[in-house]
């Protein structure tokens, strides 16, 4: 199989620096390039960064970018006109940042997720599933802890669980977005559904949903333990996504979740 020429953009950040670890040890990738938004006057891993530019992106085949919603912008904008695949781990975007994301993906081919581990996908399902199964008597809310450097919050990943309930209720999830809590020791259920998002040390990943009738409580969790996770869902991802027309994917397409 001939080798994947990849960009990584966001090559500072911790995913960034994850995804250029794993792609150096996996034989179907070649590193061709990686980005910040800023002049960066040290290597990473061997490899010395370059801004986001047609010039610097243009030997990949594909960009797997994990930076901030600003970024991910101009990566789409040049990769729509040097026709290259996307696998987009960013998360923090608006309703109307995503409509755009949407515009994109008629041009070519783009993944989305907030999170590329087969577990939180899977746990995605299920509370899609369990939202079906218990309807409207039951109300739900999503917790989640990360490391203290996370910036947005809820984060991608309590985003998209917060999705798969309002799937299941067949709901706007965009209308049933409820308070976000930031560091709360305890937070309510609401008719809507509510977030709480822990920052604290080192924490890779927790996420938890919770289902409660007033009489008994439901609970979906996952712990990630090694960051690994991530950035091998993302190459996984990426090699799938070689193979695909202009459209707009998800992990869950990825996985062969009906």
């Amino acid at each position: 199989m001939k080798k994947i020429n990849l960009a990584i953009t966001g090559c500072m950040g911790r995913m960034g620096q994850q995804i250029i670890k794993s792609a150096k040890s996996e034989k179907n990738f070649k590193i061709v390039t990686i980005t910040e938004n800023k002049i960066i006057n040290k290597k990473i891993y061997g490899v010395k960064p370059s801004l986001n530019t047609i010039e610097s992106l243009k030997k990949a085949d594909l960009i797997i970018d994990f930076s901030v919603p600003k970024c991910t912008f101009e990566i789409l904008k040049i990769s729509s006109k040097l026709k290259k695949k996307v696998v987009i781990g960013t998360t923090g975007f608006s309703k109307k940042e995503e409509d755009l994301i949407k515009k994109y993906s008629r041009k070519i081919p783009i993944l989305k997720a907030g999170n590329m581990s087969l577990g939180i996908n899977l746990l995605m399902y299920l509370a899609e599933i369990t939202s079906k199964s218990l309807g409207n008597k039951f109300l739900s809310k999503v917790f989640e802890i990360h490391h203290k450097h996370k910036k947005d919050h809820p984060s991608g990943t309590a985003l998209m669980l917060g999705k798969g309930v309002a799937i299941g209720k067949k709901k706007d999830f965009y209308k049933l977005i409820g308070k976000k809590y930031l560091n709360k020791k305890s937070f309510p259920y609401g008719k809507k559904i509510n977030f709480n998002s822990l920052r604290r040390g080192e924490v890779i990943g927790e996420h938890e949903v919770t289902f409660s009738s007033g009489k008994e409580i439901i609970t979906l969790n996952h712990e990630a333990f090694d960051r690994a996770l991530y950035s091998e869902g993302a190459l996984t991802a990426g090699k799938w996504l070689m193979k695909k027309k202009p459209g707009l994917y998800s992990m869950r397409d990825v996985l062969n979740f009906k």
